[in-house]
């Protein structure tokens, strides 16, 4: 089971960091998006070849304008 911004998801290994943007409705060129899998960045240039293991925290973030 994979967990989505702190929630239990329907993905499941082997999916990529880039199929996960997609589920999101997240375009993968988009600006200000970055990825953290079991807490450790993985890099935009990684998103298509970069798959999830197994029970793999994923946390999505986007930056927000304003203040």
């Amino acid at each position: 089971m994979i967990r989505l911004n702190g929630k239990d998801s329907e993905l499941q290994a082997g999916a990529s960091v880039a199929a996960v943007l997609a589920g999101l409705q997240v375009p993968a060129e988009a600006r200000g998006v970055a990825v953290a899998v079991d807490g450790e960045v993985v890099p935009r240039a990684q998103w298509e070849t970069f798959v999830l293991p197994e029970d793999a925290r994923v946390e999505v973030l986007t930056a927000m304008q304003g203040g």
